[in-house]
C-alpha cells in the first residue's frame, strides 16, 4: 500500500503506464518545477483506475493565483496544447494549467490550501484504502464503470450504495 503519494519513486515499480508517467514527469521536470508549490500527483493513475485516455493530474497549493498563472505560463507554455485558466470550484478560486507531452495530457491544477488538504488529494486517498480493502474484482468493476463514462467518485459512490452527493459522501469515509 502506498503511504506517500508525495514521492512519486512508487511509479516506477507499478504497472506500464505508472511507470511511463514516472519517465514522463521526470523527462519534463514537472514536479522539479512546481516545487515551490507542493505538488502531489492525483487522480486515476496513481491508484490504477486509470483509462487509456486518463490524464495526469498535479494539485499545487498556491497563494496567490495571478502569479501562480505567470509562472505556470513561464514553465509550460511551449507545451502543445497549452492553456491556463481561473474558475471558482465549489466556491473556491483554482488556476488550471493543460498541456500535452510525448504521452500524457497533463492537468496542472492550483487553489490557495494545502494540497494533503485539496479533495482531490483525499479523494484519493480514500479511494486507495477502499480499493486495498476490496480487492482486485471491486478495482475492475470501478474500471468498467469509468469505461462506460462514469466519473471515478460516481462509480465508487455506485460500487459502495452511497447515496447523495458522491464527492462528499466519499469524503465522509476518511475516518
Amino acid at each position: 500500500m502506498i503511504e506517500n503519494f508525495r514521492n512519486i519513486e512508487y511509479l516506477k515499480f507499478g504497472n506500464e503506464r505508472q511507470k511511463l508517467a514516472f519517465s514522463e514527469i521526470k523527462k519534463h521536470k514537472i514536479l522539479e518545477k512546481l516545487e515551490k508549490y507542493h505538488p502531489i500527483l492525483t487522480g486515476t493513475i496513481p491508484i490504477e483506475i486509470d483509462l487509456p485516455e486518463s490524464d495526469l493530474d498535479i494539485i499545487c497549493e498556491c497563494q496567490n493565483h495571478s502569479e501562480f498563472k505567470a509562472y505556470l505560463l513561464n514553465q509550460f507554455s511551449d507545451k502543445k496544447d497549452f492553456k491556463v485558466y481561473s474558475i471558482k470550484q465549489n466556491g473556491i478560486e483554482s488556476t488550471i494549467a493543460e498541456f500535452k507531452t510525448d504521452n500524457f495530457l497533463f492537468e496542472v491544477f492550483g487553489q490557495n490550501i494545502p494540497t494533503e488538504k485539496q479533495n482531490a488529494y483525499r479523494h484519493m486517498i480514500v479511494e486507495n484504502k477502499i480499493l486495498k480493502e476490496k480487492g482486485f474484482e471491486f478495482k475492475q468493476n470501478i474500471k468498467k464503470l469509468k469505461s462506460k463514462g462514469i466519473k471515478t467518485e460516481p462509480a465508487f459512490a455506485k460500487l459502495l450504495g452511497l447515496e447523495g452527493n458522491p464527492y462528499t459522501e466519499l469524503l465522509k469515509l476518511e475516518k
